[in-house]
């Protein structure tokens, strides 16, 4: 018979290879008794919520919480860059205009990677811009006023010339209610009454650069109606600088072979230049500066940008097809 058996109330040790009772073991009342101060401490690494604590550390007192609820989320990526697209210029004022409207669009949309690039005439040049960008994506919105063949054909040359990079084309700025408001307070500024009845005999021709494209003409007449209302009813005529009729100065004799004889020249031009100076020489009254730097704008040029990201794909590393064409419309 072993020790064990023959005195059944002394604690097997490990020199026996015997066990220690667990607190949970059948025989940890015995043992409460004759070992109190061992079982107490072993009871304390027990929480009231049934928890055992480390025997490394005795402080966790509670299930493990960990602070991550969820899967770990990815990285944000920037948005896409966007790059306005001017004419160019001859004229200084051109550049600091656009750069200036520029400014504005940063101050709506902070963290905005926005950049410019001319189709001709001004740096930096359109596809020195998009070669800047390297590789990502981008969204062009041109600082036309319309469609025409700068929108329809050098845009898309240019976002294929650039095959590193992922592009989306925006709308022309026009027609759409801010221009016709940029156009409004740019006639106020230049003093037409603000939201009184004009005066009687008044009309305004609205000069605009012109184009041998025919939705571009379209375009502009649209604009014209919703200046028409945005004036309560006043007449607003088309006139075009070039490549189209009638010119500012024969709109302007127009109007006044029938009664009116207080016409002003809304400037439909994006910055200043020599169209525009030619349309407002033309003017026998009011002549409205170029829409240039002015909020509404700002806030256009934002609006194309999102509609772009929402409405089309990427064009490919190919010349644009005609369903990213699609969404110019």
């Amino acid at each position: 018979m072993t020790d064990q058996a023959q005195n059944p109330s002394r604690e097997p040790s490990p020199r026996d290879g015997g066990h220690h009772a667990c607190p949970d073991s059948p025989d940890s009342a015995t043992h409460l008794g004759s070992r109190p101060t061992d079982q107490a401490a072993r009871l304390s690494l027990v929480a009231p919520n049934g928890s055992r604590t480390g025997p490394r550390t005795g402080t966790r007192t509670g299930p493990r919480t960990g602070t991550r609820t969820g899967p770990r989320t990815a990285p944000r990526t920037a948005p896409p860059a966007l790059v306005a697209v001017a004419h160019g210029s001859r004229d200084p004022r051109a550049l600091r205009t656009t750069q200036e409207l520029l400014s504005l669009v940063r101050e709506l949309r902070p963290g905005l990677d926005v950049r410019l690039g001319h189709i001709e005439l001004n740096a930096p040049l359109l596809p020195d811009t998009l070669a800047g960008l390297g590789r990502g994506d981008a969204v062009l919105v041109p600082l036309l006023l319309g469609r025409g063949h700068h929108v329809k054909h050098d845009l898309p040359l240019a976002a294929a010339g650039a095959p590193l990079l992922r592009t989306r084309i925006a709308a022309p700025l026009g027609p759409h209610p801010l221009l016709v408001e940029a156009l409004y307070g740019r006639l106020v500024e230049a003093g037409w009454p603000a939201d009184g009845p004009a005066p009687g005999g008044a009309a305004v021709v609205l000069a605009a650069a012109g184009s041998r494209d025919p939705e571009s003409a379209v375009d502009t007449r649209r604009t014209a109606r919703m200046l028409s209302e945005r004036l309560r009813g006043v007449p607003v005529v088309p006139a075009y600088a070039s490549a189209a009729t009638p010119t500012v100065p024969v709109a302007v004799r127009a109007l006044a072979a029938r009664g009116h004889h207080r016409v002003a020249v809304a400037s439909y031009f994006a910055a200043p230049g020599r169209f525009a100076t030619a349309a407002a020489d033309a003017a026998p009254g009011i002549a409205a500066a170029p829409l240039g730097a002015h909020p509404a704008m700002a806030r256009l040029l934002l609006h194309r940008y999102d509609s772009a990201l929402a409405a089309a794909p990427p064009v490919p590393d190919t010349l644009a097809t005609g369903a990213a064409l699609a969404a110019l419309a």
